[in-house]
């Protein structure tokens, strides 16, 4: 039988240093997970074999970084969502588990390693995302257009999807620097509804995030739009629900939800663990609604099996749910 691991890591246990600002945080006690929050330890060759090829092109992940609990599966079929521009984010929200802090100065060497990768792994769909740049002009939007470029370059078949932060105050700037290399989906996570935004996202304005996936949508009607959400942090149904109608309101095409999970005893706590079949009804209501593409299940994640999104294919839960 398979072995099961609890989905909080082992580089997890230990993020109180890598996050001081998270330090000073009340301790908040970390539910014990019901039997489908569990997956397999990652230790195929497949899993191996993509960590090798992110650590000869010293690559940041997001799937390590955020301690992702999909990792062992998605890196046995050689998916890695690439994290550009540093593992040190600006912001510091309390969900999150990658590190915040002063971002090194970008790395003009990275798109092309990026590509590189990609071609290793023989990728057809690519996720790329990143830290929240609020220290640079764009955002570090150009950077992302270069990835997509290289990436391009080097695997003439790959679709690129980038998942991207708010650019905050930096819109225009932004959408001029994406619309120089357009990806083939343009991904951005709302993550929760508006009434816990000043507690999950205090960074971040729930309205200029909708604006962000509305505005490129007006200027780039061809490309597909995706946004995510995550449940179990004390939202109601209705509250999902209407967050759910506003997104289709502003042209997203896809849908990811999942249930939250607590890095660690610093972050923000789950308030609930939401059923299999509470997502089954989030799916259901999201087709109804519009969206091309729902996937929801207790362990998605944005690019849980995004190639499958992007082609249309239903995805079903992670985990084997």
């Amino acid at each position: 039988m398979a072995k099961l691991i609890d989905t909080v890591s082992e580089k997890n246990k230990s993020s109180s240093y890598r996050h001081p600002e998270k330090r000073n945080r009340p301790d908040t006690p970390v539910l014990r997970k019901p039997e489908w929050i569990r997956v397999k330890a990652p230790v195929s060759k497949g899993y191996a074999a993509t960590r090798s090829i992110v650590k000869e092109q010293n690559l940041v992940t997001v799937c390590e970084e955020a301690g992702c609990p999909n990792v062992g599966e998605c890196w046995e079929q050689k998916h890695a969502t690439m994290m550009i521009m540093g593992d040190t984010c600006t912001r510091a929200c309390s969900f999150c588990n990658v590190k915040t802090g002063l971002p090194s100065a970008l790395d003009p060497t990275e798109p092309g390693r990026v590509a590189s990768a990609v071609a290793k792994m023989g990728l057809k769909h690519v996720v790329i995302t990143s830290v929240d740049r609020d220290d640079l002009r764009d955002g570090g939007a150009a950077h992302f257009a270069e990835v997509v470029r290289e990436a391009r370059a080097l695997n003439t078949d790959l679709t690129v999807e980038i998942l991207v932060p708010d650019f905050r105050g930096k819109m225009d700037a932004a959408l001029e620097a994406l619309s120089a290399h357009v990806p083939d989906v343009l991904n951005h996570n709302m993550e929760s509804v508006p009434r816990l935004y000043p507690f999950v996202r205090p960074g971040a304005d729930y309205h200029w995030s909708l604006n962000l996936l509305y505005q490129f949508k007006r200027l780039h009607p061809e490309v597909v739009t995706k946004s995510g959400l995550m449940v179990g942090l004390g939202e109601t149904k209705d509250e999902l629900i209407e967050v759910m109608k506003d997104l289709r309101a502003n042209g997203v095409d896809m849908l990811t939800i999942g249930q939250y999970l607590q890095p660690t005893k610093h972050h923000l706590a789950v308030e609930r663990y939401v059923t299999p079949e509470e997502f089954k009804e989030y799916e259901t209501l999201g087709l109804e609604m519009g969206f091309t593409n729902v996937a929801s299940g207790p362990m998605v994640r944005s690019s849980y099996h995004a190639d499958m999104q992007a082609s249309g294919e239903p995805v079903g839960f992670a985990g084997g749910n």
